[in-house]
């Protein structure tokens, strides 16, 4: 494969980059087909070197995501970068969405959980406009726990969401450093 092959699939792998990051990329390996012939290798040598280009901008794409959200966690710079790092091999659909999905739901169960807790009072009153002969003070002192107990849980389960979306965006990297081999490297 000579360079222009190489480049043009690499342009086509990283479109959904920023333009100002696509030409940045662009420059830097043109720089290592610019290095590399310099060296006295040709540019399919230089080619096999730096790897499949699909691969390459795969990683690329991986790796801006991961970045962006390090800079600023918003869920959809999350979703995209777990995406990302899904795209880079099918061993990563197994390794990357199975805990991601797992995760998620279980920070959404905690959620959920604390809002019916705190919520609890509201069907205490809802069964005594419906059931007015139905009213017991246990019903009313146990909803006042609930609350109690949704606040505190909705506190806990902000600092868990905190925490777990930490750990797994350094298992994101992990994964993305797995796959391009760097492991070994370190």
């Amino acid at each position: 494969m000579n360079k222009d092959v190489f480049m043009k699939k690499l342009a086509a792998g990283i479109k959904k980059l920023p333009k100002e990051e696509q030409k940045e990329i662009l420059q830097d390996f043109a720089e290592h087909f610019s290095v590399g012939v310099a060296e006295g290798k040709t540019e399919g040598e230089v080619a096999a070197a730096l790897g499949a280009p699909n691969q390459v901008a795969k990683e690329l794409v991986a790796t801006y995501h991961l970045e962006k959200v390090n800079h600023s966690s918003n869920a959809g710079d999350v979703f995209r970068a777990v995406w990302a790092v899904i795209g880079l091999g099918f061993f990563n659909l197994v390794i990357v969405l199975g805990p991601f999905i797992a995760l998620v739901s279980l920070i959404a169960s905690g959620w959920v959980i604390g809002g019916s807790f705190i919520l609890s009072p509201l069907v205490v009153l809802v069964n005594v406009v419906l059931y007015p002969e139905t009213l017991l003070l246990f019903d009313v002192f146990v909803s006042i726990a609930l609350t109690g107990i949704g606040i505190l849980i909705i506190i806990g389960m902000y600092y868990v969401t905190r925490y777990m979306f930490k750990a797994f965006m350094k298992y994101l990297h992990f994964n993305v450093k797995m796959v391009k081999g760097g492991l070994n490297n370190e």
